[in-house]
């Protein structure tokens, strides 16, 4: 029986200017830890300096699904106790649900 395909968000955010290497520090200190504590597995992250983007991906193999164990993440104490509110950083997101095949 074929198993069935993991399911990742590939995230791009587009940065303020002048704040990349800041946002990626912050992300890196703050988001990751706190997103690995919650079962969340970050499968890769990549500036593009260019465009003054941050790629990442991100899942979740646990109990629940991908967006419950999110809005319990963002609902978290430990994440509004990080102070890191992503509208100082980000000017735009987006976030598409990818399937891996390779």
């Amino acid at each position: 029986m074929k198993e069935a395909p993991e399911i990742l968000q590939l995230r791009t955010y587009t940065v303020r200017d002048g704040l990349l290497d800041e946002w990626v520090e912050r992300w890196r200190s703050d988001v990751v830890p706190l997103r690995r504590k919650w079962g969340f597995e970050i499968g890769g992250a990549w500036v593009d300096r260019e465009r003054n983007q941050f790629v990442w991906l991100i899942s979740y193999k646990g109990p629940g699904t991908f967006e419950e164990r999110n809005a319990q993440y963002w609902a978290s104490p430990e994440r509004k106790a990080a102070g890191l509110d992503p509208d100082d950083y980000l000017l735009h997101t987006e976030d598409r649900t990818v399937e891996q095949h390779y």
